[in-house]
């Protein structure tokens, strides 16, 4: 495409035909099917054509042209322009935002995890660790806090959870193991059969998640108020990919980023979370609450011991992991 575009723009100056903008397409990797989950992709790749006149597409393919485990793989060589993934798949190549997986940070809103997000993608050591990658960060996909669905006997208290094979990942998973449950980590498009199969009793997702990877089509129950944290899965371009863009075209895709994030808000605390309660009710599926005080109890166990060899772990391989850890703990606490 590169070569075409050169002989397209060449050919114009030859023939004295003024160019603004050669035509250019991205190629776009995601995984599953269109959801609340894609939903500012699916926006944004709409808001550009738009603005371009149909002069820069974004393609995007569920799944044709990479696993979702590789996809920052996939970024780094050039095999597309964008992808999404999840922080969690692969912890150690990209640790500078695993600190917003940390169980019990205390993020409130879709919008506060978007404000902490940017934060940290816009932090020089971040944009250093994912420039690994050849990748820029461009987006978060913005999550609640997750809860878990699952099959058997359902928990009354957190002792319950001993020995429970749960899929979570990152500091989700560290903190179901905090109270003895037995995390696994696998890629949402894996989840349905492993359940249906006996591998894993419980998954640990969002709403839209469990909606749409069908957990809730053989769970006898859910926990209301676990929260014990979310994931976090951005959006990223390849940075040659970017700088190859035309001003126009690099102008929309970026002035595009915060109409696409308000898109997405707006549809997850809309249809998406109107939808959530009927669907546990049509299938009957039990609701857990747990006393505050098994929920402080959880806490105590899992959010400080976390962050603590977080910590250790990320300053020995050189990243500021405190300065990082309080940028957001810092955020946090000055909204709430």
């Amino acid at each position: 495409m590169k070569t075409y575009m050169n002989r397209v723009a060449l050919a114009a100056l030859a023939t004295g035909i003024a160019t603004t903008a050669v035509a250019e397409e991205w190629n776009v990797s995601l995984w599953g099917a269109p959801r609340a989950f894609t939903a500012h992709v699916e926006k944004l790749a709409e808001l550009v054509d738009a603005k371009t006149g149909g002069d820069f597409t974004l393609n995007i393919s569920y799944g044709g042209l990479s696993n979702n485990r590789e996809n920052l793989d996939g970024i780094s060589i050039g095999a597309f322009e964008m992808a999404q993934f999840c922080a969690g798949y692969h912890r150690d190549k990209n640790p500078s935002i695993t600190v917003l997986e940390l169980p019990f940070l205390g993020v409130t809103s879709l919008e506060q995890e978007v404000e902490l997000s940017m934060a940290v993608y816009n932090h020089p050591a971040t944009e250093a660790d994912l420039g690994r990658w050849n990748a820029k960060l461009l987006m978060p996909s913005p999550l609640p806090q997750y809860n878990i669905v699952g099959v058997g006997d359902a928990p009354s208290t957190l002792a319950d959870f001993e020995g429970l094979s749960v899929r979570a990942t990152g500091g989700i998973g560290a903190a179901m193991e905090a109270v003895g449950a037995v995390p696994t980590s696998m890629s949402a498009t894996e989840v349905r059969q492993a359940m249906d199969s006996g591998v894993i009793k419980a998954v640990s997702f969002a709403p839209h998640a469990h909606m749409s990877f069908g957990t809730i089509e053989n769970g006898t129950w859910w926990t209301t108020n676990l929260n014990p944290g979310t994931v976090n899965c951005p959006v990223v371009v390849n940075t040659d990919a970017l700088e190859g863009l035309s001003d126009e075209h690099r102008d929309a895709l970026l002035g595009s980023v915060d109409e696409a994030l308000d898109h997405y808000i707006a549809n997850y605390n809309g249809a998406t979370m109107d939808a959530w309660g009927p669907a546990l009710a049509e299938r009957g599926i039990a609701e857990v609450t747990f006393a505050d005080t098994e929920i402080e109890a959880f806490k105590a166990a899992a959010a400080a011991p976390a962050a603590a060899a977080w910590i250790e772990q990320n300053t020995a391989a050189g990243l500021p992991a405190q300065e990082l850890y309080d940028l957001v703990t810092g955020m946090i606490a000055d909204a709430n």
